[in-house]
């Protein structure tokens, strides 16, 4: 099978030490226009932790498959390598993660007023956000 493969050899991945099987590229944050691009790699066969999204944004798959889960972990969605879908701010909290490949996707939120993701635990409770000032730290 063909994988579709982006060249990632000009990126220079960066993680949390709080949040595993993910990496990020930022691109752009412009606090006065309420914008901040990322480029998202899941690794294959993994999870990200339950999190809500805070902000609208727009997701473009750049190679593998981003698959999305219900709280329960119950598979929702998988979006393929070209796939352009707008999400809500606000909407189910989920949890996100690649296929048998790295997926590599970019985010663009959009409206940031502050908080772009909110990190839940198994009860649905709040544990930790990710902001507009850490993503241009």
């Amino acid at each position: 099978m063909l994988m579709n493969v982006f060249d990632e050899s000009n990126i220079t991945w960066r993680s949390l030490d709080w949040l595993d099987h993910i990496k990020y590229y930022v691109y752009l944050v412009d606090k006065d226009a309420g914008i901040v691009d990322v480029l998202f790699k899941f690794a294959a066969g993994q999870k990200v932790m339950l999190h809500r999204h805070k902000a609208p944004y727009v997701t473009f798959v750049v190679q593998g498959e981003l698959r999305f889960f219900r709280p329960d972990g119950s598979l929702k969605e998988t979006r393929e390598p070209g796939s352009y879908v707008a999400g809500v701010a606000n909407g189910e909290p989920h949890t996100e993660g690649a296929g048998e490949q790295d997926a590599i996707v970019f985010f663009s939120n959009r409206k940031v007023e502050d908080e772009l993701y909110e990190f839940l635990d198994a009860d649905m409770k709040p544990i930790t956000t990710l902001g507009i000032a850490d993503f241009q730290a």
